[in-house]
């Protein structure tokens, strides 16, 4: 008996679907070709990044998910999802290396009737122009008479708790009218609500639009808030005021520099730009050094340098209450500090290790001592478990990119 659903890919993308999957009571195989995340699941053990918990894994096996990283796997399923990471390449466009990978090990066992699902971040076109041609000359089944082939831009949150699968809606474009239906058919078992695009493009371009939403609205706040320190202008009530307009406005705020998984995408195909996309990445790849720039200023005012200061940095994830590290601004803010002769340890209850240019930093075992000794304390990212008026009060200078601490407590980004 066939399995219903192939993930290929179990990361970020993969597993939270197929944890929604299993909850709806889907019969899924989780295929990555690294066996050592299957094995680690399997065993009942939850991904490094925290984005899962041990007991939510355990309920999936017991719903009917199974990790293995054989792909013979992938040729008892009637629908499959790929959900490759494309992280970004040297030329800043996104690396399709993982996908193309995915596509050959499910194109050497692709049955007809299949319906081939991607997910994975692309530019638009990618669905038909690159993916299709791969499963296509290894199956030698034809896209949209063999077999359905369609995308979905994920838009998972990590650890968003209020938005999951089946209350976000999801958005489908197929190659044919028929390629959509048969996605919305699988879709709607782990969604409560299904978008159909016009087609693969479209729905592929939605991606690329809500991705680039969230930077560029995230650049606009980054160069206000340097406008607003050198105005003197506390930025953090300018946002609440602002974001009491009921219509027209959607709050973002600054911070020292943007993570995530989804990068933005600025160059689409030969001789066309996104020029606004473009301007907002310079102005946000620039936050890291502004930080830096910060911490110096106010050791300086305070008639200390940053050479052999001690300075802690508190929160090195990408994401509040969360282990993952991807894209985090930490790693260069701490490089630029050290090369400027500082000193630098940090706490985060989510990273027990953690290394910046192979060199181990140390890990602040007592946050409070940590925080009265270091000449300078800066909050990079805001974990619940952190009291911000306390360290606040502890700290000898108490930087916070967030502006999660309380008004007055803490010089602000």
């Amino acid at each position: 008996m066939p399995a219903d659903l192939a993930v290929i890919g179990l990361g970020h993308l993969g597993l939270p679907l197929a944890q929604a999957a299993a909850a709806a009571g889907i019969k899924t195989i989780g295929y990555d070709p690294d066996p050592r995340p299957a094995a680690e699941l399997a065993a009942g053990r939850p991904p490094v990044d925290g984005s899962l918990s041990a007991s939510e894994i355990r309920r999936m096996l017991s719903g009917g998910f199974r990790p293995t990283a054989d792909p013979a796997e992938l040729g008892r399923v009637r629908t499959a999802v790929i959900c490759a990471p494309t992280p970004p390449g040297p030329d800043r466009g996104l690396d399709l290396t993982a996908v193309g990978a995915a596509a050959r090990a499910l194109a050497a066992r692709l049955r007809p009737h299949t319906t081939v699902l991607l997910e994975s971040p692309v530019e638009p076109g990618t669905t038909e122009g690159y993916l299709r041609p791969i499963l296509e000359e290894g199956s030698g089944l034809r896209a949209g008479a063999d077999f359905h082939l369609a995308y979905s831009p994920s838009r998972l949150d990590p650890g968003n708790r209020a938005h999951r699968h089946a209350n976000t809606p999801q958005v489908i474009g197929g190659l044919t009218p028929a390629c959509t239906e048969s996605a919305a058919a699988f879709y709607s078992r782990v969604s409560d609500k299904v978008v159909r695009a016009r087609g693969l493009r479209e729905a592929e371009a939605v991606k690329l639009l809500e991705t680039n939403f969230r930077h560029v609205n995230i650049a606009l706040v980054n160069e206000m808030a340097v406008l607003c320190h050198d105005l003197g202008v506390d930025l953090w009530d300018v946002i609440r005021c602002a974001e009491t307009k009921p219509f027209g406005f959607q709050a973002f705020r600054p911070g020292p520099g943007v993570g995530g998984h989804g990068v933005p995408v600025d160059t689409v195909g030969p001789h066309r730009s996104l020029r606004l996309v473009e301007v907002a990445g310079q102005i946000n790849e620039r936050m890291p050094q502004y930080v830096v720039q910060r911490c110096a200023t106010l050791l300086n005012e305070h008639g200390k340098s940053a050479r052999a200061a001690r300075i802690l940095l508190l929160g090195i994830t990408y994401k509040p209450d969360l282990a993952d590290r991807q894209g985090s601004p930490a790693p260069e803010i701490a490089s630029r500090l050290m090369e400027l002769g500082a000193s630098v340890g940090y706490h985060d209850p989510y990273v027990t290790d953690w290394r910046v240019n192979d060199r181990p930093v140390p890990r602040a075992d007592s946050l409070y001592e940590a925080a009265a000794n270091a000449d300078l304390t800066v909050l990079l990212q805001h974990h619940r478990t952190y009291d911000l008026q306390g360290l606040a009060v502890k700290a000898q200078i108490f930087l916070d990119t967030r502006g999660a601490s309380p008004a007055g407590a803490a010089h602000r980004l």
